[in-house]
């Protein structure tokens, strides 16, 4: 007998819908299938949101709520487009999936701008500026407006146009208030001169894509082009939401207010890049922005322990900015953080190699082990160390210390004071900083050099001596080989190399070059050269330290293999290894003093979510380090335990100090006795530290209202006083804290 068998296409669908959702956590799935309304997904570290966007959209296009090109998709670099390109179409059981709005804000704003062009001003084959064409064309216009390079460096100027564009203004809504006197209060004629050059080369900027299409889509007379785009956009997905600038934030708003169905993923405790431009707010305000909006967290962590995870978790919430969630994990308790008191910088190095080496031989790997540190100039330790043990090593996000640009620029100054026959150093700083000798007067130098067999340096001296050259040439060249003369006098002197590297950054204008310079890479470029000042007193003459440098630069590995990885926090955003290092957790460093001078509050508070981000990046080991004494920009610094360091809850730390190294209060970390914040200032390899402060008797105990004086600070005003530890605020130092030892009463 045959058996007819009922066949029910609905089952087979419901069977690959349940396949799509397989492995979803309940919090996972009610963002997935939380499909129409405004939706904040608030995403912790490590809690699979990559996974619930691309199930989203994969769900979507599945159940047939949209077609592909009725999907906005935002994500903030090319790469994670792509990647969540090929997720969703192996969710989809490998169907291709095309024609949908996928792509970075600027992809796809031009997108939208070729459509629409000619509404302001261009043509649909405009070109887009790259910075330094950009930076070129508002060199160009500062000729016109009489404007000093010098004085204002056309990239800076540039960096402020950019600035307004990310906050979405042109030069017709800037007041005069956010303009203020820069540029001798020629900025917004130049602004809008700009605005209309690039109209008339029909080429736009990266801030314009975004600019170009809000002032259209805000447009009454275009009214009918946003009506189109709302009925087009059924979804719109964006990532990353917490690092939208103003800009995009507009845009956003803009679209959504069509279908009202924008889901938005992100962390406001990693937000982290307020220093170009995010603006942790926007997320912050999601619920007043849409009504009837929704917020589903996502907070179970699928990739470090309890303990780790309980460390973040006390640090972050002392923001008092933050929507809240608490991060947990069923993987299992672990390991403690491991906080660690060291007596200098050399100690820390010296630590983090050691502890390497022993997990090494328990079965880690370095392609699992980060060393993360707040700034750049923290890494030059670790390579000399690295390099001493032989352990190899990678910087992400960067060259090696003494390979990056600045550090290679201050090398070759001394090269050529060492030996003034090093044609290759002295071509890479003839006219660095700018000194007006092109490659037409370099080419002259050459060919006299090689028609008489001599140096580059040598061809200087003979043709300053005769016409060969224009007159401001020869004058700037001759200059030039006074400077070097000078240099090679005093170092055959007794002037220490160090003193010596110091004044040729100095008497050059290398150092003026980047203190002009107003990119974000500048003060980190500052930085460094400062530590490269600082690391030269570990030799005794100058030649030892050239040739120190020319044996680590010659320490290449290959790509392929074992790597411990080197970098800074920021960059180590979105990664995770099995064991992370946090080196230099000391008060002015980390958090940084900079960003609290210039943002108060608001900088502090990006300060502690980057403290999150970095112990969010290890799996199973975290190891936490201070210093009492820190080398910086040639002078011994006292450092103070970061104010996070007291943020750590006690019950998942494990403190280790050495012997004289202040610990975090018994209060707080019951595991420690016996410590002293009371560190000697002398004995460091048997030397004095000249530059110590000078600390106060006095013992007795400050109360908040008390006048008291620091040697270094001056006068000022406890305002808050925490066991050994006082925040003052200083008549001419403003808000620092400090330890009661270093101030008397006044």
């Amino acid at each position: 007998m045959d058996f007819i068998v009922d066949y029910d296409p609905r089952e087979e669908e419901r069977a690959q819908q349940a396949s799509i959702f397989d492995g979803l956590n309940p919090a996972q799935l009610e963002a997935v299938q939380t499909t129409e309304g405004p939706l904040l997904v608030l995403a912790g570290a490590g809690t699979g949101k990559t996974r619930v966007l691309t199930t989203r959209l994969a769900a979507l296009i599945h159940q047939g709520k949209a077609f592909p090109g009725q999907i906005l998709a935002v994500t903030f670099t090319n790469k994670a487009a792509q990647e969540m390109k090929v997720r969703v179409s192996e969710t989809l059981g490998g169907a291709p999936v095309e024609g949908w709005w996928l792509g970075t804000f600027h992809a796809l704003a031009a997108r939208m701008l070729r459509h629409h062009a000619e509404l302001v001003g261009l043509s649909s084959n405009f070109t887009i500026l790259d910075s330094d064409d950009q930076v070129r064309l508002v060199k160009q216009l500062m000729e016109t407006h009489n404007i000093d390079p010098k004085k204002y460096p056309p990239k800076m100027l540039a960096g402020e146009i950019s600035s307004w564009k990310d906050k979405a203004k042109r030069p017709e809504d800037l007041g005069a208030d956010e303009v203020g006197d820069l540029a001798n209060g020629k900025m917004l004629p130049l602004y809008r001169d700009y605005q209309n050059r690039m109209k008339a080369l029909n080429t736009c900027d990266f801030g314009d894509l975004l600019l170009h299409i809000i002032t259209i889509l805000k447009d009454p007379k275009h009214a009918d082009i946003l009506v189109d785009y709302h009925r087009r956009f059924k979804y719109i997905l964006v990532d990353e939401y917490q690092d939208t600038n103003v800009a995009q934030y507009l845009w956003l708003r803009l679209l959504a207010k069509g279908s009202n169905n924008i889901c938005c993923v992100g962390d406001d405790d990693q937000s982290i890049y307020g220093w170009r431009g995010a603006e942790v707010d926007n997320i912050l305000r999601f619920e007043k922005d849409f009504d009837d909006a929704k917020i589903i967290k996502l907070e179970e962590n699928y990739r470090s322990t309890m303990h780790i995870l309980s460390a973040a978790n006390g640090v972050i919430s002392k923001n008092n900015n933050r929507l809240g969630k608490e991060l947990y994990t069923n993987i299992g308790e672990g390991e403690k953080v491991n906080l660690r008191g060291l007596w200098d910088g050399g100690a820390e190095a010296r630590w983090v190699g050691e502890e390497v080496e022993a997990l090494q031989n328990k079965g880690f790997k370095l392609n699992q082990m980060a060393v993360l540190v707040r700034t750049g100039f923290q890494m030059r330790e670790f390579e000399e160390r690295f390099i001493q043990l032989g352990l190899p090593y990678r910087v992400i996000g960067g060259p090696r210390f003494y390979e990056r640009m600045e550090v290679r620029d201050a090398l070759a100054y001394l090269r050529v004071v060492a030996q003034s026959n090093d044609d290759l150093a002295l071509e890479r700083i003839i006219n660095t900083p700018k000194r007006g000798l092109g490659n037409a007067t370099i080419q002259i130098l050459y060919t006299h050099a090689r028609s008489k067999g001599i140096s580059l340096y040598q061809s200087i001296l003979d043709l300053t001596q005769t016409d060969e050259l224009r007159p401001k040439v020869k004058s700037t060249l001759m200059k030039l080989v006074d400077d070097f003369e000078r240099w090679k006098s005093l170092a055959e002197s007794d002037l220490h190399h160090g003193e010596l590297a110091a004044q040729i950054l100095d008497e050059s204008g290398y150092n003026d070059m980047w203190k002009m310079d107003k990119s974000p890479e500048a003060p980190g470029r500052l930085e460094n050269l400062k530590e490269f000042v600082s690391a030269m007193d570990e030799f005794e003459s100058l030649q030892q330290f050239l040739e120190h440098i020319a044996l680590v630069l010659e320490n290449q590995s290959n790509k392929d293999g074992d790597f411990i990885t080197l970098m800074t926090l920021h960059g180590a955003k979105g990664l995770e290894f099995d064991v992370a290092f946090l080196p230099g957790w000391e008060d002015g460093l980390f958090p940084s003093q900079r960003s609290m001078d210039e943002n108060g509050v608001k900088g502090l508070e990006e300060e502690r979510r980057l403290a999150y981000v970095g112990i969010t990046r290890a799996r199973q080991k975290a190891y936490i380090s201070y210093v009492a004494n820190r080398r910086m920009y040639g002078s011994w610094v006292n450092g103070l335990p970061s104010r996070f360091v007291d943020e750590l809850p006690e019950d998942h730390i494990n403190v280790q100090t050495e012997m004289g190294i202040y610990s975090p209060d018994q209060n707080n970390h019951g595991s420690n006795s016996g410590r002293s914040n009371h560190w000697d200032s002398s004995g460091f390899g048997g030397k004095t530290r000249q530059s110590t402060p000078k600390r106060g008797t006095s013992m007795a105990g400050f109360v908040s209202g008390e006048r008291v004086f620091h040697e270094k600070f001056g006068g000022g005003t406890v305002t808050h006083a925490e066991g050994q530890k006082l925040d003052i605020e200083f008549d001419n130092a403003g808000q620092k804290r400090v330890m009661d030892s270093f101030v008397v009463k006044a």
